[in-house]
Parts: structure tokens; C-alpha cells; sequence
């Protein structure tokens, strides 16, 4: 994908996104990071062509993602939201094959296509042992599987993923983490993510977008973009960087 001097303003005022320009390279983990109200969200948001830009595009194998059919476009890209709706007394099974809805249409209909990736999606997210289970009764972790489960079940090429660790306690923070990862390595998904934790960015991620104050400011590898400098100039915070053989390179914040 290509994201091309990008414009984009909910008031028609003050902009949220100024002349952005990135991309997302196929087959790899992208993650965007950047101070709260700096555009990652909205950024995200228009590559999902949930919201238009004002003046630029996004492109999509070289074609612009708001000229792709409804339909189509949900093949190549799915997107899974920081807070989601549960509809009431619905099962992980039931959920996840609403995945299926862009194969689908009024006079065909492929079910064993359908279960074999509603079953595909349950065995990637380990939700097999769940699938009978009310989704409203799940753990917040369980939970988001299921809505990355519905994503998969899409068989797009393309992920999404808007803040998936918010509201995690630590241990599910990692379980979704190293689930995104599996994803990406067997399955050669392309990964787009908006994290928060720094050091999960540098961990997880084969690419870094660096976000400031509506604008793109670097992009690149984690350890060429994460940086003392950058982390000084975006967050206003200085840094140490350190390195262990289990975990490779992270950071600890020293002052501001």
C-alpha cells in the first residue's frame, strides 16, 4: 500500500492528518506509533477507507481504495477495532463466521468454503475449545481473539489492528502479540498495527511509522526509527537503550 500526501479533517478545520505519505510493505508487520492525538487512529482509518481523505490517496496494488467495491475491498483488507459491539447471546462460532459475509451474497453461497475458514480462523486464534461459548462470557483477551478470528475469516490479505492491547492486562497483551506474529510468519499476512508500548513496537514490528502532531516524521526499521534522538524529539522524553540475547534491544525511559 501506499499512502500518498494525505489530508484529512473531521471539522473541515483543524486537520488530524497534514500531507501524510507512508507505506505499507506486503508481507510484513508495519506498526504506528506516536504521542495520543497525533493521527495514528485516523491514519488507520483511512487505509481501512473507513473515513475519505480531503486531498490525497491511499493505494491499494496501485489502485485508489475508495474506487474498490465494498465487497471487494473486504477480501483485501479486514480491520479489527479498539472497542467492538457484542451482539447479544452470540456464540465464537457464530461471530466469527460474520467473517464470511463478503463471500457471500443472495443467490450463492459456498458453505464448505465458508466452514473451512471459519475453522481455520478458530484453529489460528486457539478459540476451537470455545466455539459453542457466549462471546459476552469470554475474557477481555478471549474476546479480541474472536474479533481477530471474525478478521481472519474473511481470508483477507491485509490486517488491521487499532490499538489491540488497550484495556489488556500483560499477559494477554503478549498472547495477542505473539499470535499477530504467528499470523505474519506461517501465514504470510500483512500486519498494520497502532501500538502505544514502545517496546512492544520494537519487539513485534518489521516496520515503525513514527507519528507527530498530525504528521509522518520517520519511517523505517524499529531500531533505525526507534532512537534516543526520537524518542527526545516525538515524546519529549529521554532514554536509554539496552539489549539482552532472549529479548534483543528495548527501552527504559529516564526523565522528561
Amino acid at each position: 500500500m501506499q499512502i500518498e500526501q494525505v489530508v484529512f479533517s473531521h471539522d473541515g478545520k483543524n486537520n488530524q492528518l497534514s500531507g501524510v505519505s507512508a507505506s505499507i510493505p506486503k508481507g510484513k508487520i508495519t506498526t504506528i506509533i506516536g504521542p495520543n492525538g497525533c493521527g495514528k487512529s485516523t491514519l488507520l482509518s483511512l487505509i481501512s477507507r473507513n473515513n475519505k481523505p480531503i486531498t490525497g490517496s491511499v493505494q491499494l496494488e496501485q489502485k485508489d481504495v475508495l474506487d474498490y467495491k465494498p465487497k471487494q475491498f473486504a477480501k483485501k483488507l479486514a480491520i479489527v477495532y479498539q472497542q467492538n459491539d457484542i451482539p447479544p447471546q452470540i456464540t465464537v462460532e457464530q461471530l466469527v463466521g460474520y467473517g464470511r459475509l463478503p463471500h457471500q451474497s443472495f443467490l450463492k453461497r459456498d458453505e464448505e468454503a465458508d466452514r473451512e475458514a471459519v475453522e481455520w480462523a478458530l484453529t489460528c486464534t486457539n478459540l476451537l475449545a470455545k466455539r459453542n461459548s457466549d462471546v459476552s462470557a469470554l475474557s477481555g483477551g478471549e474476546r479480541q481473539r474472536v474479533w481477530i478470528a471474525m478478521a481472519l475469516a474473511q481470508r483477507s490479505e491485509i490486517l488491521c489492528l487499532d490499538e489491540p492491547t488497550t484495556y489488556l492486562d500483560i499477559y494477554y497483551q503478549i498472547e495477542l502479540l505473539e499470535l499477530v506474529k504467528q499470523l505474519n510468519e506461517t501465514y504470510g499476512l500483512t500486519i498494520v498495527m497502532v501500538l502505544h508500548d514502545i517496546n512492544q513496537a520494537l519487539q513485534y514490528s518489521d516496520e515503525i511509522i513514527l507519528m507527530k502532531a498530525t504528521k509522518v516524521v520517520a519511517q523505517g526499521a524499529p531500531d533505525d526509527v526507534i532512537t534516543e534522538q526520537m524518542m527526545k524529539d516525538v515524546y519529549d522524553v529521554r532514554v536509554l537503550f539496552t539489549e539482552q540475547p532472549s529479548i534483543g534491544r528495548y527501552m527504559v525511559p529516564l526523565s522528561i
